[in-house]
């Protein structure tokens, strides 16, 4: 039987979202490790004023194809970009380009998806769930197509506590509710969404769930495999350790910590952080590939790729681990600590005192010299993000992963060095470490060489807030002496008693010489 990589040889890969976080590791991973792979053909939008061409040139240059480059200069001339549009009708491909997918390509991975929490259940919907719809027709008419994987979520089920390998009835019928939000404007949508997604936290969950119903519906047709990761995080190994390139999940966290932002957040310090790297994910997706094409299983696999069961790690080591070895941020707003606690009304305390009143204060200095009042602004944003993620951060899921472990036996030695997707072999304060040099390094593109300068400002940091709560309680004190005969029997109680205590010391000091 053919090897992972011998069967990646002479093949054409297409690729939906090849321009996003995991699609990009993907596109890499496939040049790097499987260098006689044909070609990938990318769907990609015209964004923000850039051009197709110009988005795929970007990519390109990121630091993530550094590997491929050193081992092939001209690994770009195997991408080959087709315009496309997830919100349109037949994907908005042209009819030249959907006969050449058609007439070449051999393995689908679907990757492209929106993963906003809070994104409009319409737009949500198109994105997830009838853009798939339409990528599965295609995949249907392409004459040599030998398998078809979709990238899903661990958490499309997460209404339950134990989730295993198989795919749910979907909370609706997919095409009933396609048809019934047609003809409704985004109020009415809007309205009716807290009872559409019912038990579960959000639409992206919903749909993530709807669009794996209509993936199994084809698997009579097309040979299929569901990848589940949960929450994808910086590389363990692969290009390169910790390399992350947005401010998603855990990311968004590590970094408002580090500068000091954020101070509290909800989360249950013993539920695990079910974090999986994102070439952990790659790994496992490729080879789930090579397996569905080989073997043609009669139904969908799915792949649960979680840690949880396997290796777990929480969200309480995760905190500790993470201001025991940070290294320290540019321009910190003020020193890196937080307080995690499941409770809420000790969260909003925390909110209040370490979040509201520092920007309130900020804010009226800034205003005082001139200047645009901001930190009340991106505390107000720091909470909203913070808010979306506490329904992950304060309970625990039981997931199978029995095809993971059969896949992985599958494999021959060789194979499971290349594609590694063995989280047993995952040491958590090392990733985290790596994790956050890597928000550091690519997120903010901040130098390590100026780790000594952030220290130094750390420090600044450190002898302002303690002048600062000096001559706080100084004040409190001194308004609370003047106002009350009993506290000043007891400020001369306290001040005659170390004035004792120091006569006292002095006295035994001389004795003792």
């Amino acid at each position: 039987m053919a090897s992972v990589v011998e069967y990646y040889a002479g093949k054409n890969v297409l690729i939906t979202g090849a321009t996003g976080f995991m699609g990009k590791v993907l596109v890499e991973k496939l040049l790097r490790s499987c260098p006689d792979v044909q070609a990938l053909y990318i769907l990609v939008r015209p964004k923000a004023g850039q051009s197709m061409q110009q988005r795929v040139s970007d990519m390109m240059k990121c630091k993530l194809f550094d590997r491929v480059r050193e081992d092939n200069p001209d690994f770009h001339q195997k991408i080959i970009p087709i315009s496309s549009e997830l919100m349109q009708p037949g994907l908005a491909i042209s009819p030249e380009d959907q006969e050449r997918l058609k007439a070449c390509i051999d393995i689908v991975f679907h990757c492209a998806a929106t993963i906003r929490f809070d994104e409009p259940l319409k737009h949500a919907l198109q994105l997830n769930v009838i853009a798939t719809q339409q990528l599965l027709g295609l995949a249907q008419q392409m004459h040599h197509l030998q398998a078809f994987i979709h990238i899903s979520t661990a958490y499309a089920n997460c209404n339950r506590k134990h989730i295993d390998e198989v795919i749910y009835p979907p909370p609706v019928e997919p095409k009933k509710l396609i048809e019934s939000l047609e003809w409704m404007d985004d109020g009415i949508v809007l309205d009716i969404t807290p009872r559409l997604i019912g038990d579960r936290p959000n639409t992206y969950t919903y749909t993530k769930a709807l669009a794996e119903y209509v993936v199994q519906q084809e698997q009579d047709r097309l040979n299929i495999g569901i990848i589940r990761p949960s929450i994808v995080g910086a590389s363990w190994q692969e290009p390169f350790p910790g390399w992350i390139d947005n401010f998603n999940g855990p990311s968004g966290v590590f970094i408002a910590a580090g500068k000091g932002i954020l101070r509290t957040m909800r989360a249950n310090n013993d539920a695990v952080a079910d974090l999986i790297p994102v070439d952990t994910v790659i790994n496992l997706t490729l080879a789930a590939g090579w397996y569905t094409a080989v073997h043609r299983p009669k139904t969908a696999l799915v792949y649960n790729c979680t840690t949880g069961g396997i290796n777990p790690f929480h969200w309480g080591e995760i905190v500790n681990s993470l201001f025991t070895i940070w290294n320290p941020l540019e321009q910190a707003f003020r020193r890196p600590n937080a307080n995690i606690t499941s409770n809420y009304l000790i969260n909003q305390y925390w909110i209040l005192v370490s979040h509201k009143f520092p920007a309130l204060i900020y804010d009226l200095f800034l205003r005082l010299s001139g200047q645009k009042p901001q930190m009340m602004r991106i505390f107000n944003r720091l909470h909203k993000a913070i808010s979306l993620l506490e329904y992950f951060s304060s309970q625990d899921w039981e997931w199978n992963s029995e095809n993971m472990s059969m896949l992985m036996s599958q494999l021959t030695p060789e194979d499971r060095k290349t594609f590694n997707f063995d989280v047993r072999q995952l040491n958590w304060p090392e990733y985290i470490e790596n994790y956050c040099i890597g928000t550091k390094k690519y997120v903010l593109n901040e130098d390590m060489s100026d780790i000594p300068a952030a220290r130094q400002h750390l420090r600044k940091l450190r002898n302002i807030r303690y002048t600062f709560n000096t001559l706080l309680v100084v004040f409190i004190w001194r308004v609370f002496i003047a106002r009350s005969q009993m506290a000043r029997n007891i400020w001369y109680f306290v001040v005659s008693l170390c004035f004792k205590f120091l006569s006292y010391f002095r006295a035994s000091s001389t004795l003792t010489n």
